[in-house]
């Protein structure tokens, strides 16, 4: 695996924020719902996906900056073995597999079991008691999620790769790009299995846009209604509510429903706001004749220097 601070384009010396930013303009760039037609895309994805998980985990970090595991989060070559043993692309001349080496085993078969007895056990001649075996790899997961569950955070259920459903709870302040951590859901190893991460990708929704925490809706109304006023039904995540409109509404007005939006990380809700669209019908016989008998004689336009 490539290093992951150059798979992400950042320095070594890169901050938290940093880090963050160049994984999620990376994450947006080969999305492979954005990529269909390049297979490499979804490669790429997957990469920046692993260097990210590697970089935003600080005890992570620090050991790969400290060399003692490899960019895929195994442990780095023990014993400073290396130069021409067959090795491809690992420090010191191993080739780990995804659930990290059985190092006793090695030894084993380098030495006919001399290694695995020498010392009680403890390894060949005692060296390397200190180095734990390898967790298994992670492995990254990608969900689509629709805007109105994102919104209500409503469970979302994933299929993993060994065929098990879970239900998952999103968190506060879910957006696209956010990551969750499934503990013990990765690859199995000698240190126990790997963990599940899980990219989320909040769809896109035919009328509802979203900004920040709230949600925005342009809402078409009739003539009657903004001149008259009254109430009218509006969609919401939450469902269908009444809404009152002022008499005399001009297009453009906006109302706000408040705790419609999204929840923010701090667990309070955002607010919906609603554009109100005056919808004037094309041809009307009965318009057309109440404009023609009627003149609108006010300066509209005067704030705009016309």
């Amino acid at each position: 695996m490539a290093d992951p601070y150059s798979t992400l384009g950042v320095a070594r010396s890169a901050s938290e924020a940093e880090i963050k930013s160049a994984y999620r303009k990376l994450a947006k760039q080969y999305h492979p719902d954005k990529n269909q037609d390049n297979p490499k895309a979804a490669e790429k994805f997957s990469a920046v996906t692993n260097a990210y998980d590697l970089l935003s985990d600080k005890d992570k970090r620090a050991r790969f900056d400290r060399g003692e595991i490899d960019a895929d989060g195994n442990p780095t070559a023990p014993f400073g073995f290396g130069g021409g043993g067959g090795g491809r692309g690992r420090p010191g001349g191993f080739e780990f597999n995804e659930g990290g080496a059985d190092f006793g085993d090695i030894f084993e078969g380098l030495f006919g079991g001399a290694g695995r007895r020498a010392g009680g056990g403890g390894g060949f001649g005692g060296f390397g008691r200190g180095a734990p075996p390898a967790k298994g790899a992670n492995v990254a997961y990608r969900l689509a999620v629709q805007f109105v569950d994102a919104a209500t955070l409503a469970p979302q259920r994933i299929t993993l790769q060994d065929g098990k459903t879970i239900d998952l709870k999103l968190p506060a302040g879910v957006e696209t790009g956010t990551q969750m951590r499934l503990t013990g859901k990765g690859q199995p190893g000698a240190g126990g299995a790997g963990d599940a991460i899980v990219t989320i990708e909040v769809k896109l929704h035919p009328f509802f846009k979203r900004d920040g925490d709230n949600v925005l809706l342009d809402l078409p109304i009739t003539i009657n209604e903004a001149v008259k006023g009254g109430k009218v039904k509006v969609p919401t995540v939450d469902g269908p509510v009444m809404l009152g409109v002022p008499a005399g509404t001009t297009s453009g007005k906006t109302l706000r429903l408040r705790g419609k939006g999204f929840t923010g990380k701090d667990g309070q809700r955002g607010d919906q706001l609603v554009t109100l669209l005056i919808d004037v019908p094309a041809d009307d016989p009965v318009i057309l004749q109440l404009v023609e008998d009627w003149q609108d004689g006010r300066a509209v336009r005067t704030h705009l220097g016309v």
